[in-house]
């Protein structure tokens, strides 16, 4: 419990003040205009208190208080902290996380179009922020696939690989890296885009409409189709992200839902009339909090406490569903931040009205279904290849993957598995397996380099485009032994990886610490997927080859029985063990067996599965047999 005789002793100034239980954690945090005040006020007899409260001064042990300039000072102040020490008893939001951009690296000859989380002053373009993920990289994948942007990462053109990635081959680049495509063609191409994530997609509409005339016209219908698949994807785009028009202005427009002790809150980013995003957030624990202080806690927190980005992408207006006590004071402080007025507005009537009960019905629609996380792509397989591109740090989005495994019997049968994976799933018919021809016995690594150089020399003897990753099961040294491979047979700008099973360690050629993914990262999942189905694809052909092996010996070795006479055996009855089973009758209805084959034949197995095999002498070996 709280010494009151502390609190006779508290600042009468504007503050924070942080209730801390016995090993001084943070319990709860909250903002006063008079700190003495507002912390006496919890220990007043008669005090009305929630459950919520009454139970975090029951472990409360202590409070500690800091003193500010003033009531705006305070605000600011209690969002950072809450957001840094995440109190049990504070209001608590989920997914809250820094809004991504779509960059053009307009500072390059050939520039690329990614997403990033991070602003920087490198020269590059920024478009956002978008507040919802799933919109923002459909829209990005529309303009990848509407135009040959290039994904790899690449110097260009002072460095540059000797040959096309797969992005060629699936007409999803034109291959500036090589020279099949002009900077100045790019740059064209690159303008279209800049245009396209401006917004300006009117006029752009009507240069294609008359391109796509004009080549229809010349009976160019390959172009003209080109042509009609961009204007098509261009309405999409533009459906996909209008919504009502509020005089063509700038908005960030809150609605919040609440239902007992949960709650969701959702900002809808509004620029020049066109939504740009949605950020959708839930509460726990609401406890006894009214609907106005959850409102104000999403609004400090979305704000105060999302660093400068988010008060540099703050606009003139935010549109509230209803007051909250410190409307005026959030007001006050984000102007202060912005350095320019930011008014807080409750629209009574007409558009701006609207626009606040469609944040509100969007908000109500998340509690309902209880879903607030992102949306999910449309093109998974592509973004977890992104992903996969950025956690390893290759120069090439990994489109086209193979992965090795070797499989043995203690150094005999010795087998090498090749599965390949396009766009993140199987293909099949790419799988190839080979029996590994040099004497290495127990020797993985050996094994492995050999698989690694056969597989990749008969694509580039076949002129078929190399995979952007070889994936090898196994930790550093499988990866140091196909590393020489790419180096003899000239594809050094395949990048190579390895995965370590136990810690699910990461091995990437060119750098000295392994990378280490969470369990659950889609990335991680896709390289277990990958490694797991060459493990099974070379176990499977190492116990083929056993068992044929085994039939060899169970059937080869007896006298006057060839390879004909064991398929016929096989064919008719199965198995070894069929033959068994069958008995001499059965066996003599088989073509080319007679009675006394039939008895030296079951004779040989009966010895044989019990240890103890007929000597060969003992046979009958006349020609009658």
């Amino acid at each position: 419990m709280i010494d009151r005789n502390i609190l006779e002793h508290l600042p009468a100034s504007p503050g924070v003040y942080i209730f801390r239980d016995g090993e001084g954690e943070a319990l709860y945090i909250g903002k006063a205009k008079a700190l003495r005040s507002r912390v006496r006020s919890y220990f007043r007899d008669g005090a009305e208190l929630g459950l919520r409260t009454r139970e975090m001064l029951r472990r409360a042990e202590g409070v500690e208080t800091i003193v500010v300039g003033s009531e705006a000072e305070a605000l600011l102040l209690e969002s950072n902290l809450i957001k840094e020490y995440r109190p049990r008893f504070n209001i608590r939001l989920r997914d809250d996380k820094r809004y991504p951009y779509i960059k053009v690296t307009t500072q390059e000859p050939f520039p690329r179009v990614f997403v990033t989380r991070r602003l920087r002053n490198d020269g590059a373009r920024y478009f956002g922020p978008f507040t919802s993920v799933g919109p923002m990289r459909q829209a990005l994948e529309v303009v990848k696939r509407l135009y040959t942007v290039r994904s790899c990462r690449y110097d260009l053109p002072d460095e540059a690989p000797p040959r096309p990635c797969l992005d060629y081959h699936i007409n999803r680049c034109k291959a500036p890296c090589v020279g099949l495509q002009t900077q100045e063609e790019y740059g064209e191409m690159i303008q279209e885009i800049l245009r396209i994530l401006a917004g300006d997609t009117g006029e752009l509409k009507e240069e294609i409409r008359a391109k796509m005339e004009a080549a229809s016209g010349e009976l160019r219908f390959e172009e003209a189709a080109r042509h009609r698949d961009v204007l098509q994807g261009l309405e999409s785009l533009e459906r996909n992200q209008r919504v009502e028009k509020a005089g063509g202005g700038n908005q960030d427009v809150l609605g919040i839902a609440r239902d007992g002790d949960l709650g969701a809150a959702v900002l809808l980013r509004i620029r020049q009339g066109t939504l740009l995003g949605r950020e959708s957030r839930r509460f726990d624990g609401l406890g006894d909090e009214s609907d106005d202080e959850i409102l104000g806690t999403f609004a400090a927190q979305l704000y105060l406490a999302g660093g400068d980005e988010a008060i540099r992408e703050l606009p003139s207006e935010v549109l509230l569903p209803s007051e909250f006590g410190d409307r005026r004071l959030l007001a006050e402080a984000l102007s202060e931040q912005a350095g320019r007025k930011v008014h807080l507005q409750v629209p009574r009537r007409g558009e701006k009205r609207r626009l606040a009960e469609l944040a509100s019905a969007n908000a109500r629609h998340l509690l309902e279904e209880r879903v607030t996380a992102l949306e999910a792509t449309a093109d998974r397989a592509d973004a977890v290849l992104y992903e996969l591109q950025d956690r390893l740090e290759l120069k090439v989005v990994p489109r086209l993957m193979v992965c090795f495994d070797i499989s043995h019997t203690q150094g005999t049968e010795v087998v090498a598995s090749a599965v390949v994976f396009e766009n993140g799933e199987r293909k099949r018919g790419l799988y190839r397996r080979m029996k590994i021809r040099g004497d290495w016995g127990n020797d993985d690594y050996r094994s492995m380099a050999e698989a690694a150089e056969r597989y990749l020399r008969r694509r580039m003897d076949q002129d078929e485009p190399l995979p952007e990753l070889v994936l090898v099961d196994g930790g550093r040294g499988q990866l140091s032994a196909v590393l020489p491979v790419l180096e003899r047979i000239g594809a050094s700008e395949v990048a190579v990886a390895a995965l370590a099973k136990r810690e699910e360690e990461v091995f990437v050629a060119g750098r000295d610490e392994p990378v280490r993914l969470p369990r659950r990262d889609p990335a991680l999942r896709l390289l277990q997927r990958i490694r797991n189905e060459a493990h099974r694809f070379a176990v499977e052909y190492n116990r083929k080859l056993r068992g044929r092996r085994t039939i060899r010996s169970a059937l080869g070795d007896i006298p006057g029985i060839g390879p004909a006479r064991q398929r016929a055996l096989l064919t008719r009855f199965g198995s070894v063990r069929g033959v068994l089973e069958a008995g001499a009758d059965e066996i003599t209805r088989v073509p080319g067996f007679s009675r006394v084959l039939a008895d030296r034949v079951l004779s040989y197995l009966e010895g044989d599965r019990e240890g103890k095999r007929p000597a060969r002498k003992a046979l009958d070996t006349s020609p009658d047999a």
